[in-house]
């Protein structure tokens, strides 16, 4: 029985990486779309030259984009396979991801697979980031991402999920270091976001439920709710010796260093002082603030929010 599986690769300027992407999903996937935020850069060119279906619509937030795909992209495979386009398909190999997904049971709708981080040029494989399992591929019609401005996990509607171990992506980015500091310096405004949705009562999405000894997804987001229950501006310190030498980051190299500093604490320090500087504006006033994240991120996430003042 053939394979049916298609990609969906959501991309902004992505140049760099689009061809790398594609390639590495051709060999098994019999249909790739690609969902673009109308890019300034040659990422429509180049994924019209490789044949893909490619869409433009305008972006809020990768949940969105993603959801907006599987909603208007006239997908027909029985499988989705999402793939972000700074990765790629480490094993390319459409014999072993045919067998393993024609030998599955009815009831199972989610397939978990393998993510490596490359940074700098040196692999992660320590600090908790390998193996790390992302929910990637699933059952046509029984899965999408869940409702969140970061972080957001694909979640399945019924049925159960499995893991195929012959499957690594590896994330992969070859933009320079200043570019990943700016994107995570948005990174960071999403996650202030999220972080006071989850604390009021907008918060009233289904998705990943947090636990200690569930999957990756929940037990991450276990580990990040207990995370933000640390005192402010102290936790991104405990965040740092964990990963970097409770979970023996140190075996990283020289780049895991500047990764785990960067990562581990640089960028959480930034949500800390995003979430402080929110605070202050509004004075603590729990409904001032409830009402801004409503204006100008609870509603439609379809419509473009009006501002986004933390960056």
């Amino acid at each position: 029985m053939a394979l049916s599986i298609a990609a969906v690769i959501l991309t902004y300027n992505e140049e760099k990486h689009i061809a790398r992407c594609i390639k590495s999903v051709s060999g098994f996937c019999n249909a790739i779309y690609v969902v673009d935020s109308y890019s300034s850069d040659k990422t429509a060119e180049i994924s019209e030259e490789l044949g893909v279906n490619f869409f433009q619509n305008k972006f809020v937030n990768h949940a969105a984009q993603f959801n907006w795909a599987l909603e208007n992209c006239n997908i027909r495979s029985e499988w989705i396979f999402r793939i972000d386009a700074d990765e790629y398909v480490e094993t390319n190999s459409r014999i072993k991801i045919e067998d393993f997904i024609n030998s599955l049971s009815k009831n199972v709708n989610g397939i978990l697979i393998k993510r490596k981080i490359k940074f700098l040029e040196q692999e992660l494989l320590h600090g908790g980031w390998y193996p790390k399992w992302v929910m990637r591929i699933f059952r046509r019609g029984y899965g999408k991402s869940e409702d969140r401005w970061m972080d957001e996990h694909i979640i399945i509607s019924e049925g159960t999920t499995t893991n195929l171990e012959d499957l690594n992506i590896i994330d992969e980015n070859l933009n320079t270091l200043g570019w990943w500091i700016s994107k995570h310096n948005a990174y960071a405004t999403k996650a202030v976001i999220d972080y006071f949705v989850q604390k009021n009562e907008l918060d009233q999405r289904i998705g990943v439920q947090a636990n200690l000894f569930g999957i990756d997804a929940e037990r991450k987001r276990w580990l990040k709710n207990k995370y933000y229950s640390f005192p402010i501006f102290i936790r991104p310190f405990f965040s740092f010796l964990y990963y970097y030498f409770f979970r023996l980051g140190f075996l990283d190299g020289s780049s895991g260093f500047i990764w785990y500093v960067l990562q581990g604490f640089w960028y959480r320090f930034l949500v800390d002082a995003k979430i402080y500087e929110l605070k202050k504006r509004f004075n603590n006033n729990p409904d001032l603030l409830n009402q801004y994240l409503k204006t100008n991120y609870a509603a439609d996430h379809r419509d473009t929010p009006k501002k986004m003042p933390l960056n």
